[in-house]
């Protein structure tokens, strides 16, 4: 009974977030995300349990200061929950597929250096429409070898290939909560824009990788029958290509945000999917939404956190603020660093980005928006696979057994910095061209 009234709360939660269009729906579903993450308290991990607390603290401080922040915040927290749910919901449809079981049992194969490509590469394009739930179906996989012959450099480095893989997911993926968190923040910034320049720098860096891994001697093969053959790669790549136009559509056509996008076009291809396994005699049922109590945790109070934080500050601002020439390269330049010095320090990026946009956004100059968004959505991935508190690498954590703070920064922290080098270097240089 628990778990059926948190999974429906869920669902309620997923239904504001589509509607939050209509007034109250902003608020009631942040009463349905507060519920959820209430339900399922006792199961959740540390961090997002002090992310929601100290949500309900600047709860508690907007209505001592402002009680009109709370409805601008509200509607942020269920939009951006509404986002992650759909993502979750297209997730566990997704991951019952054979293509998808095939697939990723065969990127797990190979000589060592296609084994490490395919890992990164497929993890990048699986997490396009399965966010975390790319990290659980390929990292299970490492799991299960180290179950079977123990630790190794090939699990080590498969560990790598996996955060690193879907790290990049926030730099480049269309469905990806920072791209469309930052879309949303900066709306004088096309989406076609801010993926030309991101996509290349995520292949960059992802390539880069090949030289911060292990040695490993031994090639892993694979029965016929595991391996995915060229039908299963088309149909899975058709469904990303489908939610892709549907976010275009959503958002071009029909002029919707970016973030309410997605969650439609993740939902269109959910219903999508259910209507074809119904024709071809199946009975699909909803999934159980019980324990997304730590993603709406996360995501939910960040959201919730950083609205306030910026509204406030634009407040004292006025909305306006002068700075010499020179101050906006530099600003971008150290945009990704904050990003990354947050997640350290286990704030999420999402907070992050919801101050940078919501503060920077508004005063940037406005020829200039590409320097700020791709700070924003750089500095965001290289914080998902280079800091140990990030959801993925917790995730890895509990599979493999390997601790986040090696896997995720000491075995990937001189890639990290040197990318975070190379992000404010294009930021400054977009920042100078274009403003």
């Amino acid at each position: 009974m628990h778990a059926l009234f948190s999974s429906c709360l869920a669902y309620a939660a997923l239904l504001a977030g589509v509607l939050a269009f209509l007034p109250g729906a902003g608020l009631l579903g942040a009463l349905a995300v507060s519920l959820a993450v209430v339900m399922g308290w006792r199961s959740m991990r540390t961090v997002p349990r002090g992310v929601f607390v100290v949500a309900g603290l600047a709860l508690v401080f907007a209505l001592g200061r402002d009680p009109a922040l709370i409805a601008g915040a509200a509607t942020n927290m269920t939009r951006l929950a509404g986002l992650i749910l759909a993502v979750l919901l297209l997730s566990s449809v997704l991951a019952r597929s054979r293509d998808l079981q095939r697939i990723s049992s065969s990127l797990f194969s190979g000589p060592p250096r296609a084994r490490y490509a395919s890992v990164t590469f497929g993890t990048a394009l699986v997490a396009v429409p399965l966010n975390f739930g790319s990290v659980a179906v390929v990292g299970s996989l490492i799991a299960e070898r180290i179950r079977t012959d123990g630790d190794s450099s090939a699990a080590r480095n498969g560990t790598r290939a996996v955060l690193r893989g879907f790290g990049v997911s926030p730099i480049w993926s269309p469905l990806s909560i920072s791209v469309a968190l930052t879309l949303t923040l900066l709306p004088g910034l096309s989406s076609a824009q801010l993926l030309s320049v991101a996509l290349p720098f995520a292949l960059l860096i992802l390539l880069a990788g090949f030289f911060w891994r292990e040695a490993e001697p031994v090639a892993i093969s694979l029965p016929s029958e595991d391996r995915a053959g060229w039908a299963s790669w088309l149909r899975f790549g058709s469904i990303i290509a489908a939610i892709c136009v549907g976010v275009f559509l959503f958002s071009h056509t029909y002029g919707l945000s970016y973030a309410r996008s997605v969650t439609l076009s993740c939902l269109s291809a959910v219903v999508v999917g259910w209507a074809l396994s119904w024709f071809n005699g199946n009975n699909p049922r909803l999934p159980n939404m019980a324990n997304v109590s730590n993603e709406l945790a996360i995501v939910g109070g960040s959201a919730f956190i950083g609205s306030i934080i910026s509204a406030v500050v634009l407040g004292q601002m006025g909305g306006s603020i002068s700075l010499p020439t020179w101050a906006w390269p530099l600003l971008a330049a150290l945009v990704p660093w904050g990003f990354f010095l947050a997640g350290l320090a286990g704030v999420n990026p999402i907070v992050m980005g919801t101050l940078a946009g919501g503060i920077l956004g508004s005063v940037w100059p406005g020829g200039a928006l590409l320097g700020l968004g791709f700070a924003m959505v750089s500095g965001w991935g290289i914080t998902a696979f280079g800091t140990p508190f990030a959801a993925n690498a917790l995730i890895m954590e509990r599979l493999t057994g390997y601790p986040a703070r090696d896997a995720s920064l000491r075995w990937s922290l001189m890639l990290s910095l040197s990318a975070l080098v190379l992000a404010s270097v294009v930021a400054s240089i977009l920042t100078i061209g274009l403003g």
